[in-house]
C-alpha cells in the first residue's frame, strides 16, 4: 500500500501531495496520511494537532489566517467533502515568492491535499455546500499567535471565484489589516521559519 506522489509548486516550498487511491464498485480506499510513505518522499515533519471545519454553504470565505512566532505552523491539508478553492501568500521576506499567491482546487474528488509551510497566509473559499476540511498542523494553535491579512488585499488582487462582495465571511477575518499595512511588521522572514 502506499506510496505519495509529490508535486512542487511555483510557490516556495509548497507542495501538493497525492495519496494512492485504489477504487473499485463499492468506492475507494487511500492512507490519507502514512508518515513512512512521507519521510520516504522526503518530508519529515511531526504533525501533533488535526483541525475540521465545516462550511455548510457554497461562498463560505475563511481566512487569510496564519500564527506568528514561535507558533508558526506548518500545516496538511485536504477536503473529505465538497470543493474548496485555496488559497496561500508567501509571507516570508526574503523568498523568491515573496508576497505572491497561489489557489489550488482542493476536493473530495480529487483527493490532493496541500503542505502550506510556515510563513504562509491561509484561506480558502467553498465552491459547494457542506464543505469537510481537514488539516494537520506541526504546532499547537495559540490564540495569542493568531493573526491575519485581509483576502481582499490590494497589493495582492487574489482572483476569488465568487463575488466577494456576497462572500460568506466572519467579521474578523473582514477586518483584518492587507498585506500592504501587515508587511510593515512583519516579522516572517525566509530561511529562519
Amino acid at each position: 500500500m502506499g506510496k505519495i506522489k509529490v508535486t512542487e509548486t511555483k510557490l516556495q516550498d509548497v507542495k501538493i501531495i497525492e495519496p494512492a487511491i485504489f477504487g473499485d464498485h463499492r468506492g475507494f480506499f487511500t492512507e490519507s496520511y502514512s508518515e513512512k510513505d512521507f519521510r520516504e518522499a522526503g518530508i519529515n515533519i511531526n504533525f501533533v494537532q488535526d483541525n475540521h471545519s465545516l462550511s455548510t454553504q457554497a461562498g463560505v470565505l475563511r481566512g487569510l489566517h496564519f500564527q506568528i512566532g514561535n507558533a508558526a505552523q506548518t500545516k496538511l491539508i485536504r477536503v473529505v467533502s465538497g470543493a474548496v478553492l485555496d488559497v496561500i501568500v508567501d509571507m516570508r521576506k526574503g523568498s523568491p515568492t515573496y508576497g505572491q499567491w497561489e489557489g489550488y482546487i482542493l476536493s473530495e474528488h480529487n483527493h490532493r491535499q496541500l503542505l502550506v509551510p510556515k510563513g504562509y497566509a491561509h484561506g480558502f473559499v467553498t465552491l459547494t455546500d457542506n464543505v469537510n476540511f481537514l488539516y494537520k498542523c506541526d504546532n499547537y494553535y495559540n490564540a495569542e499567535a493568531d493573526g491575519g491579512i485581509n483576502f481582499l488585499s490590494p497589493e495582492l488582487d487574489i482572483i476569488w471565484p465568487i463575488d466577494v462582495e456576497k462572500a460568506i465571511t466572519s467579521e474578523k477575518d473582514a477586518k483584518q489589516p492587507t498585506f500592504g499595512e501587515f508587511e510593515k511588521e512583519n516579522p516572517f522572514v525566509y530561511g529562519e521559519i
